[in-house]
């Protein structure tokens, strides 16, 4: 009987549950969107034994697997012992003791990512390593938050929509000796990036460097080398932003140019944040909301405590979000619209 389950117990192993009484979803974690194929045996052999024969790719790339019966729940997380051990402690080193009642935790939700400079040429970072070396900083842990990175500024992935969204960017060096002044790197930037490069009467390339967004458009445009990524990898943090039917926002630059011991650094204070802020009593909610609920001030005192800063790294002196506020944006009442059975005879 449906109302003897423990539907919130089970929502912290990762099951959801269904419109249909003593049905689940099981939200299977997949750390920045990448696995080996042979797991997709795992996927079939669950769909078709336990669920309904098919499978969901979810908007944060879990796994998702309805229709599971209640009373299979004990064999689903039997089963899946294997690929959690795999994933999680072979794959992204989290170090957990793995049991019989599959995943301990839903809090830190699956970290995605585009495929980055896997494949991407607009890519600047490897997403899946970085998804790979934070996932032991916030796994398992029943604090809420949700991280997504994306490989350049075209930001595919949306990191301007969840709790910490971190995008790779590049620092570009100029190599005016090589310059044979096309201005193909200028057009390049004012048609897909800033517009912060022009020509000067030399016919070489000024760049104003305040807006630069790091998103190496100049070096792929270049015909002669005379842009440059450098070797190291830099990223921009972006902060608070959510959806939702209430209060949803896009979030806002905390960090640019930071390197990634400082992204580390800053994403294993969160834990001590949250606790911080919920009196150390976990609840289910987004990062974004506890960030309000302590101020941004009070957030970059702890979140930065004990980070060493790289040279070239930026922090927000302050954030000011804009929230979509539904109720106070439509003060007219709606048209009633009035049904005719057909023309009056009066």
């Amino acid at each position: 009987m449906n109302h003897d389950i423990n539907i919130k117990k089970l929502r912290i192993n990762c099951f959801r549950q269904s419109k249909v009484p003593g049905e689940f979803m099981l939200q299977m974690r997949c750390p920045g969107g990448m696995i080996d194929a042979k797991y997709l045996s795992f996927v079939q052999h669950i769909a078709e034994t336990w669920g309904d024969g098919s499978f969901h790719i979810g908007t944060r790339q879990s796994l998702d697997f309805c229709g599971i019966k209640y009373e299979d729940i004990p064999a689903v997380n039997a089963y899946i012992r294997t690929y959690i051990d795999e994933i999680e402690n072979g794959v992204c080193q989290v170090g957990m003791e793995v049991d019989e009642h599959g995943y301990p935790t839903i809090g830190a939700r699956n970290i995605t990512a585009c495929i980055g400079n896997h494949h991407c040429i607009c890519g600047n970072i490897n997403t899946f390593e970085l998804a790979r070396k934070i996932e032991p900083l916030i796994f398992p842990s029943h604090y809420h938050i949700k991280i997504n990175i994306a490989g350049c500024p075209n930001d595919c992935n949306k990191a301007h929509l969840c709790d910490f969204g971190i995008i790779g960017t590049a620092k570009i060096d100029y190599h005016p000796e090589r310059c044979i002044g096309c201005g193909a790197c200028v057009r390049a930037c004012e048609h897909g990036a800033t517009r912060v490069l022009e020509l000067n009467a030399d016919g070489r390339v000024e760049k104003d460097p305040c807006c630069c967004v790091g998103c190496a458009e100049c070096v792929k445009a270049c015909p002669a080398g005379a842009w440059t990524r450098r070797p190291e990898p830099f990223y921009r943090v972006i902060l608070g932003g959510r959806t939702g039917r209430q209060t949803p926002r896009t979030g806002k630059v905390f960090l640019n140019w930071a390197s990634e011991e400082v992204v580390l650094a800053v994403i294993g204070n969160w834990h001590k944040f949250s606790a911080w802020v919920m009196d150390y009593k976990p609840e289910y909610l987004h990062g974004g909301h506890l960030i309000d609920r302590a101020g941004y001030k009070k957030f970059k005192e702890l979140i930065l405590d004990g980070v060493e800063l790289n040279p070239e790294c930026l922090v927000a002196e302050d954030i000011y979000w804009h929230e979509t506020e539904y109720r106070s944006n439509f003060n007219v009442k709606p048209m009633r619209m009035h049904h005719h059975a057909g023309p009056s005879n009066g």
